[in-house]
């Protein structure tokens, strides 16, 4: 009896104990993030003290270093993320949804074993690897098909984040499909659906929050990159006028420039301010697939 009595008490504080490593981890996560925001409002904000906010977020014009007047204007640089980012969601988001389909309900359990460790594979390849293939395959690629004098462009640019959205995008969405309840692919069999109409009208519109989820955060993914797109699109600092000619993101602006800029000077501060930018951006979408992810968890309990 002494020694269940000492058994149950040992095992409350492992729970116990555990429990607090598991709330500390989060509270720390929390910490972590806050000061990074912290950090980069505080190097942030003297910036403006000699940029107009105004000319910041709506000037298309990123010139520095320009002996007449520098000049700080981020939405060249805004236009291009964005507009790489979205070609990349639409590549990526088909083919994602497609594959996370056919993993979950189509694909026997021997051809489940071997593409997923290959899905998996494609998230640790390093970004750099990533842009070399750019480079020298996607790139010269681009270049002959669209007889281009060189392939560093929006669309190489698309097609490598699609690459690397895609990990992301099939997780989440395959396990958006498998947590769709039995009892909902037994009624539509049941009622003479065959597999594929179960699966298309059944079993993605109920997963659809979470597929959506999967979609923003492979979109975070995307506006989050450095090195891919720094390497395979061009860096031309001018307004985008297509995918097929080379563009500047944010990221690869902050990557170009702040390795080379004196510190503590306006410039060094404006790179700071679009670091703040990019945070708020992925902030906001990572925020908005979690709460899209919590909704689906609970819309199918």
């Amino acid at each position: 009896m002494a020694s269940v009595k000492k058994k149950g008490v040992f095992g409350d504080l492992k729970e116990s104990l555990i429990r607090r490593v598991f709330e500390a981890s989060g509270l720390l996560a929390i910490i972590v993030l806050m000061g990074i925001f912290a950090l980069l409002l505080a190097t942030a904000v003297p910036a403006f003290r000699e940029i107009d906010l105004k000319e910041f977020l709506t000037s298309a014009t990123w010139d520095p270093t320009s002996p007449e007047k520098a000049e700080y204007g981020i939405l060249s640089m805004l236009a291009s993320t964005l507009m790489v980012t979205f070609g990349a969601l639409l590549l990526a988001f088909p083919v994602g949804v497609a594959v996370a389909a056919y993993i979950s309900d189509v694909a026997s359990p021997r051809v489940r074993e071997i593409v997923k460790p290959i899905v998996e594979l494609l998230a640790a390849i390093p970004s750099v690897v990533v842009g070399f293939i750019g480079i020298a395959v996607v790139g010269p690629l681009i270049a002959k098909i669209f007889n281009l004098s060189h392939g560093l462009t929006a669309l190489n640019g698309s097609l490598l984040l699609a690459v690397m959205a895609l990990p992301t995008i099939i997780s989440i969405s395959e396990d958006a499909l498998n947590s769709v309840p039995v009892s909902y692919v037994e009624a539509s069999l049941a009622l003479g659906a065959n597999r594929w109409q179960t699966l298309v009208r059944v079993k993605i519109p109920a997963a659809l929050s979470g597929i959506v989820a999967s979609m923003m955060l492979g979109m975070g993914r995307a506006i989050g990159e450095t090195m891919t797109v720094l390497m395979a699109t061009g860096n031309a600092r001018s307004f985008p006028q297509g995918f097929l000619q080379s563009v500047r993101t944010l990221t690869a602006g902050i990557a170009i420039e702040l390795g080379e800029v004196p510190y503590y000077t306006t410039h060094y501060y404006a790179l700071f301010a679009l670091g703040l930018v990019l945070f708020v951006m992925t902030f906001f979408v990572n925020l908005a697939a979690d709460l899209i992810l919590e909704k689906q968890k609970r819309k199918l309990q």
